[in-house]
């Protein structure tokens, strides 16, 4: 696995989805490395502005721009894209990574429940076969969920209710930067390669205490209210819509309720709480523009 050094070359690491929830908080890490380049994957790199993290032309519609994108990279932090033809979209990629270069793949928390051969598996497996040392990183559900106008947040700004189809399952919440503080480490670090992370916050909490939680920092009461997946569902469409009911099948059947302390092994701290994470965006944002629906990335990551 590649590791920084002066005496040679910088050690050069590809971050795909670069803006993304968990792209941006891992390549602000990587630039403050010593001895790390970081190339900031976008299909618009115009936008990618972050100091240290040099823009890189990457998009999964254009293949003919790969080969650009990871020439000479040491490493390269893979968020897959939501579409049918993923697991052959990576496979076709990494085939043009160099055969050096380690992969970080950003998964999702126990990806072969129920199906150990649906489509999360499939992209897991495209990078275990693809000839490269590789990780794989499988995170619970994102807090950032709370703080994302496409998802939650505007719904309880001033407070109001929570829809969620949970079926009286918990989830045990990640912040995003704590998946970036594990994927740096296992980008640059040796110890990481052939494992899989499963990744989670410290605590699973039950929609109503999630709801408690938001509470103190919406302005006003927050009410966890059931849905049915179908009312869930509403306004989704195709692929998207069968991969967001699979998503939430996976909540009811309580498959983002088990807690690992992979973070905290890893990073030698502990996983942030969701409390200590609202208290965070609390202190920094009015209430009534506080954030809250799903990863990265996916419903999920």
């Amino acid at each position: 696995m590649p590791a920084p050094s002066a005496a040679t070359h910088p050690t050069r690491v590809l971050v795909t989805g670069v803006r993304g929830k968990t792209g941006s908080p891992l390549a602000e890490l990587l630039a403050a490395r010593a001895g790390v380049e970081v190339l900031g994957g976008s299909g618009d790199p115009a936008t990618v502005t972050a100091a240290g993290v040099r823009p890189t032309a990457f998009s999964w519609d254009d293949p003919a721009g790969w080969r650009g994108a990871v020439q000479g990279v040491d490493a390269v932090y893979l968020v897959r894209p939501d579409r049918p033809d993923t697991p052959e979209l990576v496979g076709a990629l990494l085939d043009q990574v160099p055969p050096r270069a380690h992969v970080v793949l950003l998964s999702e928390q126990a990806a072969d429940d129920p199906d150990p051969d649906g489509w999360a598996v499939r992209v897991e497996r495209a990078v275990e076969v693809s000839g490269h040392s590789w990780t794989v990183l499988r995170p619970s559900w994102f807090m950032q969920v709370f703080t994302d106008p496409r998802f939650y947040r505007d719904l309880l700004a001033g407070g109001g209710e929570l829809p969620f189809p949970d079926g009286g399952a918990a989830i045990a919440w990640i912040d995003a930067r704590d998946i970036a503080a594990v994927a740096e480490r296992a980008l640059l670090e040796p110890g990481h390669s052939g494992r899989v992370h499963e990744l989670t916050g410290p605590e699973a909490l039950t929609l109503p205490r999630t709801a408690e939680l938001l509470s103190g920092v919406a302005g006003g009461p927050v009410v966890h209210r059931e849905v049915t997946v179908e009312e869930a569902l509403t306004g989704t469409e195709g692929f998207d819509r069968d991969l967001l009911a699979l998503t939430y099948d996976r909540v009811r059947r309580g498959s983002f309720t088990p807690v690992a302390g992979t973070v905290e092994q890893v990073t030698g701290r502990p996983a942030r709480t969701l409390a200590a994470f609202l208290a965070e965006v609390g202190s920094t944002e009015r209430p009534a523009a506080v954030p809250i629906r799903n990863t990265a990335e996916t419903p999920v990551t």
